[in-house]
């Protein structure tokens, strides 16, 4: 049944009714199943992972306003006392002086709330700026070195050249700047986690935490190549199982091996889709046991093209998502091109096909409806893929 996400937000913080035998009474009763410790959630980008996360936020915490930089200095319940999350809006509060008069002190500054001023604080007060380098340079260059200002409040970079010299201010690309702000947060985790596994409140480090029900991860890992992806999700999944407190995890991700990896590593979780329908409602549907065994960003691929030839409601973006199964098939097998895959008496002409409608950049080149050769070229790709190659032969008698 289709949902809004603010009834999805819901649906992840009730605890579920389940129906019970009991034996000596031998009938069946309602009992409530307290919410998970840990719900992993799968969906494509662009589903609405950020807009999941930010409705539960605001569903754990509400705030009078709902801005996301606003003041909150006299809110009664600031959401931090009860939700951490990690999402795009985490990133939006890092910004870049990029010195544009002398083009050489770049600096990535901090926007200043009631928020940033309290994480910066409180990692400041507990020593933590070298655990912030530390988890940085495992996944970007060991080389390259934060160094905070006194009030950390900004942060510059430098390239340690191994002979007590360094490099001036670099700024960082997107993806090493994405890096560090998730070794922030990740830092704060780990202090988290470390301090509420002290049972009795009165003998930890700070009470910062006392009150915190949620954490909530949107997709960390989109700027890792593969093996910093699996490296993160080990050292995530690791925390996650070494918390001892009722402190419980949402993480969301459209990253089939970061999504495989944490289900292979945590215990004790529940496993989701997300899916968005084309009139703007939501379905969280959990996947139970082995069906988890066989969810993969490729198979389910295979399923949406299949279900939109079936219906004859094959889009302009299923061609994209028919070159991703071409792409992800020929890795698999090793190909060099995605495109050896494609018959070998319509190589080129198959392959402009799908480069020309899955990347066409103008949009007077774009109509919404696929004409109907069109179509029918979708479902003579996708069948090719199937009957061609025993690795999908293999996959459907697996699945």
């Amino acid at each position: 049944m289709s949902k809004t996400l603010a009834e999805i937000a819901q649906q992840l913080s009730a605890s579920k009714i389940v129906r019970k035998t009991v034996p000596e009474k031998t009938k069946e009763v309602d009992e409530a199943k307290p919410v998970p410790k840990v719900q992993l959630i799968y969906a494509f980008n662009g589903t609405g992972k950020t807009r999941l996360s930010r409705e539960f936020k605001q569903l754990i915490a509400p705030k009078a306003n709902g801005g996301e930089g606003d003041d909150e200095a006299d809110q009664p319940a600031l959401p931090r006392n009860k939700i951490l999350y990690y999402n795009a809006f985490t990133e939006d509060l890092f910004y870049w002086d990029n010195d544009l008069a002398g083009d050489v002190e770049h600096k990535l500054k901090i926007q200043p709330n009631s928020y940033t001023s309290w994480l910066l604080t409180l990692l400041q007060d507990l020593g933590q700026d070298g655990n912030i380098v530390h988890y940085f340079q495992r996944y970007a260059n060991d080389k390259l070195t934060p160094h905070f200002s006194a009030d950390f409040t900004e942060v510059t970079f430098s390239l340690e050249r191994g002979n007590n010299e360094r490099s001036g201010h670099v700024k960082l690309s997107k993806g090493e700047e994405s890096n560090f702000i998730w070794s922030v947060f990740y830092t704060l985790l780990d202090q988290v986690v470390t301090i509420l596994n002290v049972a009795e409140p009165g003998e930890r480090e700070t009470s910062a935490f006392d009150r915190l029900e949620y954490v909530f991860i949107d997709d960390p890992v989109s700027s890792l190549d593969e093996n910093h992806l699996i490296e993160l999700a080990v050292n995530l999944a690791s925390l996650i199982k070494s918390s001892q407190s009722q402190l419980k995890f949402i993480v969301t991700t459209h990253s089939p091996l970061f999504y495989n990896v944490l289900f292979n590593e945590l215990n004790g979780k529940a496993c989701y889709m997300l899916e968005r329908f084309d009139d703007g409602t939501f379905a969280l549907t959990e996947k139970h046991g082995d069906s988890n065994k066989s969810f993969s960003y490729h198979l389910h691929l295979k399923r949406t093209i299949e279900q939109a030839v079936a219906d004859n409601k094959v889009e302009r973006y299923h061609f994209t998502l028919l070159r991703n199964l071409y792409e992800k098939t020929a890795s698999f097998l090793g190909y060099p091109k995605w495109s050896d895959l494609l018959p070998d008496d319509k190589q080129l002409y198959l392959s402009r096909i799908i480069n020309f409608t899955s990347h066409s950049t103008l949009s007077n080149e774009t109509v919404a409806e696929p004409t109907q050769a069109e179509k029918a070229t979708v479902k003579l790709l996708l069948d090719h893929l199937k009957s061609n190659y025993g690795y999908w032969q293999q996959e459907q008698q697996n699945g």
